[in-house]
């Protein structure tokens, strides 16, 4: 062997050691198992399919429950009032960090502990909401992925006005109780002048008052909607798909499912990417790292998804320059 090939070898050989020496931590026979929690607003399908890709995240990362993790998952069930018990009673279990599945759950989490470190996956405005001192150094036990800026209200309203030109006055649609929307409508409200539009709020109080609110809306009336992203919304998404159907109100919505299930364009980040990225968090807090110290990151993939089923019913034709930014188009 060359004496510079046998150098290579071994330059090689030692820069692998911290990995392989990694990996046999995380799988050997004297593995220390860590816990983790996950405080849920839901188990239906969907957010099934985000705390998937957290653990995706995570087995990437070299850790697998049953092996060198274990998952205690509490859901709220769609219901938020049950986000105290179970906060309590993740505290309670004394685990190595909690991962907090949506917004409202943050706070919770926060107020039931000031020790166990906090992941969160998504969160409106964690610096307003007094959850992070700043985005670069968030302080305290609690850090994640924050997945609303300003310039995401007006990318939204911009969309809907090229597919909608003749809108003039568009609904908002938020839930309430909910404080951190109020991020959102004034971030819309500020997008919604720079556009020569005019916003009319519709509020719903939970599920049972959704048919109140579109009618609010088309009363007014409105030329089209935008629904303001909120957990519970996401968990109503079929019955406020339905209702925007049945008032001929072009809509535009946050997630990508609610565009699937009959909504005329969804335009957000791509929430499953965050919930991946989550896992990054976790892994660096097991191996040492403290919250204050992670920054708070943004999204970096965003997704615009255009029912075109939906726009025929409507009655619109898409613009040729909207369906060139479309990372999907269902037919």
């Amino acid at each position: 062997m060359r004496r510079r090939d046998f150098i290579t070898l071994i330059g090689t050989t030692v820069a692998a050691w911290p990995i392989a020496t990694r990996a046999q931590q995380k799988s050997g026979p004297s593995v220390i198992v860590r816990r983790i929690g996950y405080l849920a607003p839901s188990l239906n399908p969907e957010p099934s399919r985000l705390i998937e890709a957290f653990r995706q995240g995570l087995h990437d990362l070299g850790y697998v429950e049953g092996q060198n993790i274990i998952l205690e998952l509490r859901s709220a069930e769609g219901r938020p009032d049950r986000f105290p018990a179970l906060a309590a009673e993740l505290v309670a279990l004394k685990l190595d960090v909690i991962v907090a599945g949506a917004t409202p759950a943050v706070p919770v989490l926060k107020q039931a502990t000031q020790t166990i470190p906090i992941v969160f996956p998504v969160h409106t405005d964690p610096v307003g909401a007094g959850i992070v001192a700043t985005l670069a150094r968030p302080g305290g036990n609690a850090t994640g992925l924050s997945h609303f800026s300003q310039d995401l209200a007006g990318k939204r309203l911009q969309l809907l006005k090229e597919v909608v030109p003749r809108v003039s006055r568009i609904a908002v649609l938020w839930i309430s109780p909910n404080a951190l929307a109020l991020v959102q409508l004034k971030a819309f409200d500020a997008a919604a002048q720079a556009l020569g539009v005019s916003g009319q709020v519709v509020e719903s109080e939970g599920a049972e008052g959704l048919e109140s609110a579109f009618q609010t809306a088309t009363t007014e009336p409105c030329d089209a909607m935008l629904v303001i992203d909120d957990p519970f919304i996401f968990i109503l998404r079929k019955r406020i798909v339905e209702l925007a159907a049945k008032s001929q109100l072009p809509a535009m919505y946050g997630s990508r499912e609610m565009a699937v299930d009959g909504g005329l364009m969804a335009y957000g980040p791509n929430i499953e990417d965050m919930f991946r990225r989550a896992a990054t968090y976790v892994a660096k807090i097991l191996e040492g790292a403290k919250p204050a110290d992670l920054p708070v990151q943004q999204p970096t993939r965003f997704d615009l998804v255009i029912n075109l089923k939906t726009a025929k019913t409507l009655g619109l034709t898409l613009p040729p320059a909207v369906l060139a930014q479309a990372n999907e188009v269902i037919e």
